[in-house]
């Protein structure tokens, strides 16, 4: 099957070859070929260039895409999609002045998530997410991770990690899935009882039915220490799990450096860095993964994207879609509040959105860009002139069609 589409406004994010991680000058360069023309056969780009340049070739559907632009589907690498109920009354405490760790001290937050994903059937679980996929999908993401952690116990963890396999067969996104057994500690267990359990039992049973690509801790005071961090990725590298890892959320505490230093993938949150941290980020090939998402959501400091950038460290934008912190599923909203809270240009921010997400899933060679002989995950825009109207009409959903092949 040949699908031609045609006098498209701007074709963005073209790349010949598959670029490593971007960082300082390149976050910049976003290649656009104005008034352009693409062709996909068997769901995978052919070939693009300038109008003048088209090919006489016949197609079997031909789209015309004037006054609209294409772009790669965005790259959502850090959500927590899989959860059981919305916890909009925690939402009415923090309007009151309640702070995220005030409630969680009161048995809210990913303790109270736990309760009712524990009370509901892995059947009703899927179909929720599912619907949160969905929605997702809608607003142009076409590759995502989905954390665990809100099981807390070795059945409910394998229990969503199912789920998550399951959503990445049926959903037509492809998914990665994290382990994220230490999200916080259980009640009537000490962080110590809760950690072995980790390493004994649940990195034992993940392994054994391959649920989970990476694995990942919550280092935060209050739930898990660098110590922790240390001693539960240790063990989930013998089973092949990458970290991909929070850190820095509210508090610095070494968590960067214990991270790096395991190889992981990704560091994310990142709201509060030392100079320290910068240095050894800089020094890694690890992605930072900034979620702009949560600060709106909860009222607390932005990572220092633009400093980031600036100091050479790859940077990449993600949801953090959960329904305690940040409850959208939105990458166009994401990119708005990149551009607008963090101070990136459109270019750095749809950068970080697609070829560096994607890196951050270990999935640039086939996702986060428009390349020759890559699968064919776009999307037609809305009526728009030029890619800084994505960010600049923020909270809409500038995706007018998703490209099925």
């Amino acid at each position: 099957m040949r699908r031609l589409i045609k006098n498209i406004r701007q074709l963005v994010q073209v790349r010949d070859r598959v670029p490593p991680p971007l960082r300082g000058d390149d976050m910049d360069r976003l290649p656009v070929i104005e008034n352009a023309y693409l062709i996909i056969e068997d769901g995978v780009i052919a070939d693009y260039g300038p109008m003048e340049a088209l090919p006489s070739s016949d197609a079997d559907r031909i789209i015309d895409a004037s006054g609209r632009l294409v772009l790669p589907a965005w790259i959502d690498s850090h959500t927590h999609a899989v959860f059981a109920r919305p916890r909009y009354g925690e939402f009415i405490d923090k309007i009151k002045g309640l702070s995220y760790e005030e409630i969680a001290r009161r048995g809210g937050g990913i303790v109270r998530s736990a309760e009712a994903l524990a009370a509901m059937s892995e059947q009703e679980l899927f179909e929720r997410a599912m619907r949160y996929v969905e929605a997702a999908r809608a607003y142009g993401t076409g590759l995502m991770e989905i954390k665990s952690g809100y099981g807390l116990s070795t059945d409910a963890e394998l229990k969503m990690l199912r789920v998550i396999r399951r959503l990445g067969r049926e959903s037509g996104i492809p998914v990665k899935a994290t382990f994220l057994g230490a999200h916080a500690v259980p009640p009537g267990m000490t962080r110590k009882e809760y950690v072995r359990l980790i390493i004994d039992e649940m990195l034992p049973a993940v392994a054994r039915e391959h649920l989970a690509d990476y694995a990942d801790v919550f280092c935060e005071e209050g739930y898990f220490t660098p110590r922790d961090m240390d001693l539960i990725l240790g063990e989930a590298a013998r089973y092949g799990l990458k970290p991909k890892v929070h850190v820095n959320q509210f508090h610095a505490l070494g968590g960067v450096e214990v991270a790096v230093r395991h190889g992981a993938v990704s560091v994310d949150h990142l709201e509060v860095m030392t100079p320290g941290d910068f240095e050894i980020l800089a020094d890694s090939e690890t992605i930072a993964t900034v979620l702009p998402g949560c600060s709106f959501f909860l009222g607390i400091p932005y990572a220092p994207a633009k400093e980031m950038i600036a100091r050479g460290i790859a940077v990449a934008v993600a949801t953090d879609f959960n329904p305690g912190s940040a409850p959208s599923w939105s990458m166009p909203m994401a990119v708005a509040l990149a551009v607008i809270k963090q101070k990136l240009t459109p270019e750095q921010a749809i950068n970080a959105a697609t070829v560096n997400a994607a890196h951050a899933l270990e999935a640039a060679d086939r996702a986060g860009m428009i390349r020759r002989g890559a699968p064919a995950r776009l999307w037609i825009s809305q009526p728009m002139e030029h890619y800084g109207e994505i960010p600049y009409y923020f909270g809409t959903n500038p995706v007018g069609h998703i490209l099925e092949f």
